[in-house]
């Protein structure tokens, strides 16, 4: 007898909801986590963008699971897959600040932790961060040299890296790194946004340029006004939740600082690295 029908196939050209380096990004509301026949399943979107599917804990290519809502679950039993096949989760709200983060972790050690810990009094911590300040302030320079072309902007951070080599104090980096900031956000205010000419009548005036890092509405850069930031928000929250998977992994304290902003409350350590003065600098550099 010949068969009625075949059993419909999965269209193996659609696209893979995994971008090519191994992030998974989910948005909307009602995002569900939670594992259906020893497979993970996501659903995830809003309205006809909503979207669920499912991940075998084989050749899923899944490195980071990065999830911006506040509204949904995930399982225990997801949880444990994830940490099982080696994925990081992260959640962010939709301001950009990181509100959970978990990947794996090394073996505590207290002899490395007490090294740490003493890097701020022996010297190690502040030139620990003397380092890694001049990296972003000569990725500021390169940046606004090259790209904006603005010498002279990027002869005052070269002039404020310079003196980089004699500053004895957390408080004497942090000026420089400070001032450093506002010569390249000043540069970086008045970059031109384009957009396509369809939508022009729909973008709103103060959408037209970078804009200040300074929101109305928090006085800093938290609640970002202008696409530019916000997406720069977004991306320092993502530098932050790596910062701290990279240093629990290594088995550090992500809570134990080196100078720059030590012993105060919502910081991590090395956080300044991709502070909200970092931008796009720390790439460049």
């Amino acid at each position: 007898m010949a068969p009625l029908g075949t059993l419909p196939q999965r269209d193996a050209s659609r696209k893979s909801p995994i971008n090519k380096t191994g992030v998974l990004t989910l948005t909307g509301f009602g995002i569900k986590v939670r594992m259906q026949s020893g497979h993970l399943e996501i659903e995830d979107g809003l309205g006809p963008d909503r979207r669920k599917f499912r991940l075998a804990r084989v050749g899923h290519g899944l490195k980071r699971l990065v999830c911006i809502s506040e509204d949904g679950f995930a399982t225990l039993s997801a949880l444990k897959w994830l940490a099982d096949v080696g994925v990081s989760f992260t959640v962010l709200n939709r301001n950009g600040k990181l509100l959970f983060a978990s990947g794996p972790t090394a073996p505590n050690d207290a002899r490395l932790r007490r090294f740490q810990a003493l890097a701020l009094g022996n010297g190690v911590g502040l030139e620990i961060c003397r380092k890694l300040i001049d990296a972003k302030l000569e990725g500021q320079e390169r940046l606004v040299r090259e790209r904006f072309h603005d010498s002279i902007a990027a002869q005052e951070i070269a002039e404020l890296r310079d003196k980089l080599k004699t500053a004895d104090t957390a408080e004497a980096i942090r000026w420089l790194e400070a001032h450093a900031a506002v010569a390249y956000f000043g540069v970086l205010r008045n970059v031109s946004v384009l957009w396509p000419k369809a939508d022009l009548l729909r973008i709103p005036e103060h959408w037209h340029l970078a804009g200040s890092r300074q929101s109305p509405l928090s006085g800093g850069p938290r609640l970002a006004v202008t696409p530019v930031h916000a997406i720069l928000n977004y991306c320092f929250a993502l530098c932050e939740s790596e910062c701290r998977l990279a240093l629990t992994a290594l088995g550090l304290d992500p809570g134990l600082g080196l100078g720059l902003h030590t012993d105060t409350p919502n910081r991590v350590l090395w956080r300044w690295t991709f502070s909200n003065q970092c931008a796009p600098a720390w790439r460049a550099g």
